[in-house]
């Protein structure tokens, strides 16, 4: 005669089978604001009060190279400051030799045209023919 004294239970919980998506969920939107937020940020440049155009925006290439001229006249090429006797070189550096790579060209609405054409004159001297003027685009169309 045999019997069982006590329960088969060990103690420990039944298993589930079933996963909990909550936590899973809460990170993904921690996540989501934390880069909703950060991303205005990282595309914070230069800032210049550029004129207003009506001609239609081109494609922006992969690896643009900006020459910006500030109101105060600083000049930079993609964010690093340079002299306009050394524009040549910094474009050079920035494109790596390809003299067909197009260059974009922006400056702020109070930069004389003789400093314009300064920068103009240096870009054609160093090689590079293909300047495109930036500016800002018309919200009212």
């Amino acid at each position: 005669m045999a019997f069982k004294l006590g329960t088969t239970d060990d103690g420990d919980l039944p298993l589930n089978g079933e996963i909990n998506v909550t936590p899973f969920i809460d990170v993904i939107l921690v996540l989501l604001i934390i880069f909703m937020v950060a991303a205005p940020l990282a595309t914070a440049d230069v800032r210049v009060d550029l004129p207003v155009t009506n001609a239609e925006s081109a494609p922006r290439p992969d690896q643009p190279v900006f020459v910006t001229i500030e109101a105060s006249g600083r000049l930079t090429v993609n964010d690093h400051e340079t002299a306009i006797s050394q524009l040549g070189q910094a474009i050079t550096s920035a494109t790596g030799q390809d003299r067909e790579q197009r260059i974009f060209l922006r400056a702020d609405r109070t930069v004389s045209y003789d400093r314009l054409m300064q920068a103009m004159n240096a870009l054609r001297s160093a090689g590079y023919l293909r300047v495109a003027l930036v500016g800002a685009e018309d919200v009212s169309r």
